[in-house]
């Protein structure tokens, strides 16, 4: 957790940083006012007028040496995530494993992706064409608490990647682990200033997205995020925006009801149930519903709660975070839900035991806000068909997962998520190649994937003229005799023809 250190005036100037699971004080980092920002900014435009003119080959060098130098300082980056953020050490390796996988995809992958390329000129046979893929320029990030490296390493690896520099803004609880990123960044790339780091609460953040970025990606709330866009909006910043989810899973009949209920139950109570992709709402079909049920409770009832290296999940990291989870755990008891496992005893300071309800109805806010907590509602549907329409019932649209054999494919294509997985959870979150976002109140943008790489990029088509040619070169002509022109090769090129004709007799030929 945070603490704010004060002057005579009232603001803030330091920031306390301490493990939310013991009160330990673990270091003081500086509140960034905005002329601190604004002089980050100013730095990382010129580290960028450096690195944008790299080679792609010279920036995977850098890139993949910045990753043994994660990798080298692996020990210590562990224990900050776990100390500052309050998961177990396994989790947070975990972190540092996805993290690396993407810095060194983005390494990999950008050379192959954003150069030049030529496409076709189509009617314009006199012109060569082609398409280009510049970096943006300067891009702030202003990550989450709940994976503090991953998930903003998400944007930073594929902005790096795309010959960006960066500003990073943390947040407020897991500062520690940005700054050990950027002092290996320090190390490991001979380049001042491409990754900087400012710290502080909101105000900062407000900061970051008031200067003048090219830039800004956000991971966050929907509340927050809606702030940020109209702070970025004051310089027209273009903004990525990876906001709340309130995933919901589907059990079909024929699932494997052992692989889903282990499946249910990492990804709604995995980093305490603190995750925008957690599993927040469970629809399973009538006819598996009791006895998934029953493997549910009994996986998860064997699940250890705690900050030793044993335990499967550990500390909520923001306080007033319990007080939304009892908020919504109450609410659904008072409606009429059942606790099979754990309620509101699970509550033990910083630590909530797992809870699992049934008999939850859709008017209870455990079914329509995110929780972000270790909180798995489960919920009895007459068919997958039914399933579906509640599960795109909520404004979010993040993450979702469906377990069955027959049409789960369709039945994907059916959820209104930026992200589904079949038989597993939050899979695509750790496969690289796959883009990561969401639609509605979950934002907009993508990291991760090609698309990560595009999203930090401004496409440039540019043309050459090979050779003049009246009628398609852009010069003027006889009037007349140009309308007669125009008309014949809009005839020949597109009023049906010979061609044509073949070319549709082949295409039936090739569907039988």
């Amino acid at each position: 957790m945070a603490v704010a250190r004060t002057s005579t005036n009232g603001k803030a100037t330091k920031l306390e940083v301490r493990n939310p699971a013991t009160g330990e004080v673990l270091g003081t980092l500086p509140v960034h006012g905005a002329e601190d920002v604004a002089a980050a900014v100013q730095r990382a435009r010129r580290a960028f007028d450096v690195w944008g003119s790299l080679s792609f080959k010279e920036r995977r060098a850098h890139l993949l040496d910045l990753r043994r130098e994660i990798v080298r300082r692996m020990g210590a980056m562990i224990d900050t995530i776990h100390g500052e953020n309050g998961k177990p050490r396994n989790d947070a390796a975990t972190e540092v494993l996805l993290a690396v996988t993407h810095l060194t995809h983005a390494a990999n992958r950008a050379e192959r992706l954003l150069k030049p390329r030529s496409v076709s000129s189509g009617l314009l046979a006199n012109q060569r064409a082609r398409v280009s893929y510049e970096p943006l320029g300067v891009v702030g990030v202003i990550g989450p608490w709940n994976y503090p490296l991953y998930t903003p390493m998400g944007s930073i690896a594929y902005a790096l990647a795309a010959g960006n520099s960066v500003v990073f803004k943390p947040s407020e609880l897991t500062p520690l682990t940005a700054r050990l990123l950027a002092e290996c960044a320090e190390a490991a790339i001979p380049i001042p200033d491409l990754l900087q780091v400012v710290t502080g609460f909101g105000e900062t953040g407000s900061h970051l997205a008031k200067a003048k970025l090219d830039k800004l990606a956000f991971t966050g709330s929907p509340a927050t995020g809606r702030r940020v866009m109209a702070a970025a909006a004051e310089n027209l910043t273009p903004v990525l925006m990876e906001l709340g989810g309130k995933d919901a899973m589907i059990v079909a009949a024929d699932a494997d009801l052992e692989r889903a209920a282990k499946g249910a139950v990492f990804g709604a109570l995995g980093n305490s149930g603190q995750a925008c992709v957690a599993i927040e709402r469970v629809y399973v079909v009538q006819g598996v519903y009791e006895p998934f049920v029953g493997k549910v409770v009994e996986h998860a009832q064997r699940l250890t709660v705690g900050s030793e290296d044993r335990a499967h999940y550990g500390a909520m990291t923001m306080e007033r975070q319990i007080d939304i989870v009892r908020d919504h755990v109450k609410d659904a008891l008072a409606k009429g839900a059942r606790a099979v496992l754990g309620g509101l005893d699970s509550f033990k300071g910083r630590f909530i035991d797992p809870i699992v309800l049934t008999d939850v109805t859709s008017d209870m806010k455990v079914m329509s806000e995110e929780t972000f907590g270790p909180v798995l509602p489960i919920v009895k549907v007459a068919s997958v068909d039914e399933a579906v329409r509640l599960a795109n019932s909520t404004s979010y649209g993040l993450g979702s997962a469906i377990y069955g054999k027959h049409d789960v494919e369709r039945t994907a294509d059916r959820l209104r998520a930026g992200m589904t997985s079949i038989n597993s959870v939050l899979a695509f979150a750790g496969i690289t190649n796959l883009p990561f976002g969401g639609v509605g109140d979950s934002g907009f943008g993508r990291i991760h994937g090609d698309e990560g790489l595009l999203e930090f990029t401004r496409v440039k088509s540019t043309n050459y003229e090979l050779f003049q040619v009246p009628g398609l070169s852009m010069v003027f002509q006889d009037p007349e005799e140009q309308l007669a022109q125009t008309k014949k090769m809009i005839k020949a090129l597109y009023g049906g023809s010979i061609l044509d004709d073949a070319a549709g007799l082949l295409q039936r030929i090739t569907r039988r």
